[in-house]
């Protein structure tokens, strides 16, 4: 009964959150949010769940130009409702104007209001991955919204990465394809090891027993903001925000001290989702005009490596495009400033062809 009420009370501040974001970016329609139920749902693993939910908002009338827009791990598609992502985007005269455009936003499953553990399985929830993401948007987007075609298909860190996963999976379903924040490797270096981190301090913690908890894991707390500072904010953006050992203590001390209401379970599962994610050997698959944007201080997907400019090369619609760092930039979380990239955006939707439908 307290994880009931807490799940509905988190489910009526989802809510709240999005009809407050809509008011705030008052220049585009109102979300309309839904649910899909996509039955008898076969996991990677072959396990079956007979009725999968799926959450989703959309913004704009189901005669426009379909897109879909993914978020990223441990986040919904709540938030890029946000007056820095869509007040840039979706209002009049912008890139994604929802008068022309018919602007899909799901949350995935395991985060949000879609299928999770912690409706109740638990760890017996399918320990998903990116392909059962990717398959369980496309049966959304097909099955649910009845589209057909998409005119653009857009994600931000891991919806940068499913955004990939897309390109090579279903790659005449869509005119353009915008990855950002992301890699089209296999999960690596820094990005995996930090993630190990964050499952592994879950896993470890007593107070998790295996996943049969009372009371949350405090590990999960700690781990969230230990790894949010080492690969998120910007290597100059945080020396500006803490120039001092006492600035610095104090946003600390405020982030530790910050709500969290994340479910180990599903934060786990989150992280762990991303495991054996891999679109490289697939690249030459992708039909679409491509749009790789990046920043050039992204601690996950650091470009001194070159290994975008490598990949880049196997996409024969591809380009990328690195956003510089400064002051003002945020490192991993850069691209959540659509203002940053979104005249490339606008120039990819006015050359990038119409294809079948």
């Amino acid at each position: 009964m307290k994880m009931s009420g807490l799940l509905s009370r988190a489910a009526t501040g989802a809510m709240l959150s999005l009809m407050a974001l809509s008011t705030m970016a008052a220049d585009y329609p109102a979300p309309k949010e839904g649910d899909f139920i996509a039955r008898d749902f076969r996991f990677h693993t072959g396990e079956v769940m007979p009725e999968l939910r799926l959450h989703y908002a959309t913004v704009g009338a189901p005669t426009g130009q379909p897109v879909l827009i993914l978020h990223g791990t441990a986040g919904s598609g709540a938030n890029l409702l946000s007056p820095a992502f869509a007040g840039e985007l979706f209002g009049t005269g912008q890139p994604l104007d929802a008068s022309k455009y018919f602007i899909i936003l799901p949350d995935t499953i395991g985060a949000g209001k879609s299928s999770k553990p912690s409706d109740g399985l638990r760890t017996k929830f399918p320990r998903y991955n990116y392909g059962d993401m990717v398959a369980a948007h496309y049966r959304l987007v097909t099955e649910g919204l009845g589209v057909r075609h998409l005119r653009l298909v857009l994600g931000n860190s891991m919806g940068g990465m499913h955004t990939w996963m897309w390109g090579v999976t279903y790659p005449g379903f869509m005119d353009a394809l915008v990855p950002m924040a992301s890699q089209s490797i296999e999960m690596s270096s820094r990005n995996w090891m930090m993630r190990r981190m964050l499952i592994d301090a879950i896993r470890n913690d007593p107070d998790w027993n295996n996943g049969n908890y009372t009371t949350q894991p405090r590990s999960a707390r700690v781990a969230s903001v230990f790894y949010g500072i080492a690969t998120n904010g910007g290597t100059l953006a945080h020396q500006k925000a803490a120039p001092t050992r006492e600035k610095a203590d104090k946003l600390l001390d405020d982030r530790l001290a910050a709500p969290f209401r994340a479910d180990a379970n599903d934060f786990l599962y989150q992280w762990d989702s991303s495991r054996d994610y891999n679109p490289s050997p697939l690249l030459e698959k992708i039909q679409a005009a491509l749009l790789a944007i990046n920043s050039a201080d992204d601690e996950r997907n650091p470009p001194e490596t070159g290994i975008m400019e490598r990949e880049i090369k196997r996409v024969k619609n591809g380009r990328l495009y690195l956003i510089p760092a400064s002051e003002d930039t945020r490192g991993h979380g850069t691209t959540g400033m659509a203002k940053l990239w979104k005249q490339q955006l606008q120039e990819l939707l006015e050359s990038a062809p119409r294809r079948s439908k």
